[in-house]
Order: structure tokens, then C-alpha cells, then sequence
């Protein structure tokens, strides 16, 4: 109830327009185009993981580090669009080189595949002497 002018009015129903009753039957959503997904959620979907080659100009300079990459992984499971988030110069080229050829399985979403927004995380680590 609403209150106008000292008078009490009561509220009118709201109606819909192109609604008709029965409104609460399920309908199906649309899946997203893209979801964003964490690191650690699509490292357990990786199927063909690719090892970098250390640069051996890097390697001689004793560069270590990761490179972060941003990643875009299609419906069919394919790096689609790589960015270079942070790395070393001297590390990156390798990171995109090798994560290129990376396969993941399809991410499902109400029973569609979708694409994956997520990064990437190469480490570079001189191990030994």
C-alpha cells in the first residue's frame, strides 16, 4: 500500500507484457561464449602439454624466471590468442613457442563446449651446477 495525499492507495499489480501465466516453467539458458577459468582449473584439463626449450643464450646468462602468459582456449581446445602477461625477454619467445601447441579438453558448460579465458604460468629453472 502506498500512502498519496493523507490517502492510503493500494498498489496495482505489476503485469509483464508478452507474459503469460506459467511463467515459472524451466527454460534453457544460453551457455557464455568465454568464461574465465582458473590456472589450476584448466592445468587438469591439459592433454598434450609441450616442454619449452631453454634458451641457450639464457641458459649461458643463467636467466631463470616465468613467463605469464594470458591464454585463450578454444571450444575445440586449441590456444587460440596468447599474450604475453610478464617474463623475461630473453623467455618469453620459448613460453609462446611451446604453449602454442599446448591441447586442452573442451570446457563444458551446460553441455556446450565453451571458450576459456584463463593464464599460463611457464617456469624456467637452471637446475644443477
Amino acid at each position: 500500500q502506498l500512502v498519496r495525499k493523507g490517502r492510503v492507495v493500494p498498489k496495482k499489480k505489476l503485469a509483464t507484457p508478452g507474459l503469460k501465466s506459467g511463467a515459472g516453467r524451466k527454460r534453457k539458458v544460453a551457455a557464455p561464449q568465454r568464461i574465465r577459468v582458473s590456472a589450476g582449473v584448466t592445468a587438469g584439463n591439459l592433454i598434450r602439454k609441450v616442454e619449452p626449450v631453454y634458451p641457450p643464450l639464457a641458459k649461458t646468462a643463467r636467466i631463470q624466471g616465468q613467463v605469464i602468459l594470458h591464454a585463450v582456449i578454444s571450444k575445440s581446445g586449441s590456444i587460440e590468442n596468447l599474450q604475453v602477461m610478464s617474463g623475461h625477454p630473453m623467455l618469453v619467445q620459448s613460453a609462446l613457442d611451446a604453449v602454442r601447441q599446448w591441447k586442452y579438453k573442451p570446457y563444458i558448460l551446460n553441455g556446450e563446449p565453451v571458450e576459456v579465458d584463463t593464464t599460463v604460468t611457464v617456469n624456467y629453472n637452471l637446475s644443477g651446477g
